[in-house]
Order: C-alpha cells, then structure tokens, then sequence
C-alpha cells in the first residue's frame, strides 16, 4: 500500500514538472500561433500554423519586416499578425487612399472609355466638387513613430485594419515575433 501511494506522489511529481516546464516554455520562449483572415494575404493564409518566438519582443529586439502577433489595440482580446513597417523615430508617409476609386460612378466610366483625349477625361470624370473630395481623400499624411512604438500594416492592404487605421501601437502590445510556418506542410517556409 506503502509503495502504490509512494508511485502515485512520484508520477504526479513528474506531471508537474512537465506541466511547469510546458508553461514555462509557451510562456516565455514561443507559441504555435494559427492564423485568421485575410490581412497577411500573400504571405500568410487563413488557418496556417506559425511556430513564433517570445525572447526578442520581450527585449524589444524587433526590426522592420519582422511578422509579429500582437494584442490589437481596438479589440485586446483579440490577436493580430501584422508586419512591422516602421519603428519608433520613423517618418510613415501616408499618401494612397482607403479603398477610393474615382471610377466608382458608372457614368463617369462610360464618359472615360469614350473621349480619346485626357484632359477632356479627366474634366469629365472630376468635376469640382469631386476634386476637394481626391484631394482630401489622396494628400500625403506623415506620421512620425513615436519612442516606445511601432507602425504595423498587413500584407494585403486592401483588406487589413493596422496603423493605417488606429495609428503606432506600443511595443507592449507585441506578443511574439514569427519564426517559421509550419502548416500547411506544402509550405513550410522560415519567415525572419
């Protein structure tokens, strides 16, 4: 009975010591990380399996073109993999619009497709009131990054909400840095 009891408290032993270790580990060295959504497109797909590390974000060792996972700052209970653009005392120049297409009127189409010179085009498609709206919609914009952040954007950036929408994030949002990904294991690709 002795000995059962003994065996017992030497395999519980051993579970949590494999289970501290295992913490430890996800907590402070990496993650597996499975991506969702579009915003990283060509790059990274939906449901791809990313093995990502904690030690550099955590000494605040990241550099531009690093895919990290971070808390997003609009929602924190949500994460989010973004590419790092800029890092702090970088100028961010903002010049192209969201998802503007001066075409959007399908008669100003019609009129394009027909008038073979382009001023008469471009008199056609933008008239007055539609030139204040361009040039608000399509002047340049530069954001310089402040100390103790990062300016994040997707891949994709047709279909990503980054810095582009909600600004620099703070560098302790950042969770984990992209190492590697390993599903789909047609491509396995390493990512620094």
């Amino acid at each position: 009975m002795f000995r059962f009891v003994s065996k017992g408290f030497e395999v519980a032993g051993y579970v949590i010591q494999y289970a501290c270790i295992t913490h430890c580990v996800f907590e402070y060295v990496g993650d597996f990380v499975v991506c969702n959504g579009s915003s990283m497109e060509p790059t990274l797909y939906t449901n791809n399996v990313l093995v990502s590390e904690r030690i550099s974000t955590r000494l605040h060792k990241v550099h531009r073109g690093d895919i990290i996972i971070a808390k997003s700052p609009s929602n924190p209970s949500q994460n989010i993999c973004k590419r790092i653009v800029g890092l702090p005392g970088d100028r961010i120049v903002i010049s192209h619009p969201f998802n503007y297409n001066p075409f959007r009127n399908i008669s100003a189409v019609k009129s394009y497709v027909t008038r073979g010179n382009l001023e008469e085009e471009v008199d056609t498609i933008i008239d007055e009131e539609n030139k204040k709206q361009i040039k608000k919609k399509t002047s340049a914009k530069e954001i310089i990054v402040p100390r103790g952040h990062v300016w994040i954007e997707g891949d994709n950036s047709e279909n990503s909400s980054d810095s582009r929408s909600y600004g620099p994030i703070p560098q302790g949002l950042i969770q984990s840095r992209a190492v590697c990904r390993l599903w789909p294991l047609s491509d396995i690709k390493l990512l620094l």
